[in-house]
């Protein structure tokens, strides 16, 4: 079977490398979902660019990580599900009770946070055609209509990396091994429950909530 090959910043595409160097330099490690998608060196800019914008946003750090945590479980995506899970406790700070939340699809112990939630899923499930009460449950929650714009932007760059992960089969990085997280089977993609042990989409006997 052909598969993806994990790169380094020495064996990857010469347009790939100095790229893999910033994501490892970021990090401090080299998440394998970018050791493969630097195969394509457009794909792995294009990635870096839109991440660096929305970054940028006029959302707070721990908004974005609801937005990436919330795409991610949506898309039923075990790589960024576990990683932004890890970014989201570890350098967002935001609590273990939104981020089991999060994880498990529930409403978050924090109503604003809650809402931005809702909002991001209503995004993803809709394919952006939300109708007006969708947006002023958002606004009146106290966002803003550059906040929801923002909003679209993050789902576009998880879409971008859950779909990515669907067909590279990242393994998951031991990094981000306490946080591993796998859909429900009842939702899970039939491209990952056909593909069991091939890296990313692993055992749906592991619980959502993140290993201790």
């Amino acid at each position: 079977m052909m598969r993806f090959y994990l790169h380094t910043s020495d064996t990857a595409p010469a347009g790939s490398q100095e790229l893999l160097r910033r994501v490892q330099s970021g990090f401090g490690f080299l998440p394998t979902l970018f050791a493969k998608l630097a195969e394509s060196a457009t794909a792995l800019a294009a990635y870096l660019d839109l991440r660096t914008h929305f970054e940028q946003s006029s959302l707070s750090p721990v908004e974005q990580q609801v937005v990436a945590l919330a795409v991610s479980v949506e898309n039923g995506s075990t790589f960024c599900t576990s990683a932004h899970s890890f970014t989201a406790r570890h350098i967002a700070g935001m609590s273990e009770e939104c981020i089991d939340a999060l994880r498990e699809g529930r409403k978050l112990p924090d109503p604003r946070l809650d809402v931005l939630a809702e909002f991001t899923r209503e995004v993803v499930q809709k394919r952006g055609r939300i109708d007006k009460g969708d947006l002023n449950v958002f606004l009146v929650a106290g966002y803003t209509m550059e906040q929801a714009l923002d909003v679209v932007m993050g789902v576009a760059l998880k879409t971008f990396t859950n779909y990515a992960s669907h067909v590279v089969k990242p393994p998951l990085n031991e990094e981000f091994e306490s946080e591993r997280w796998t859909p429900a089977p009842a939702v899970r993609p039939l491209a990952e429950a056909a593909d069991v042990g091939a890296g990313d989409e692993g055992d749906s006997t592991i619980p959502n909530r993140r290993r201790h």
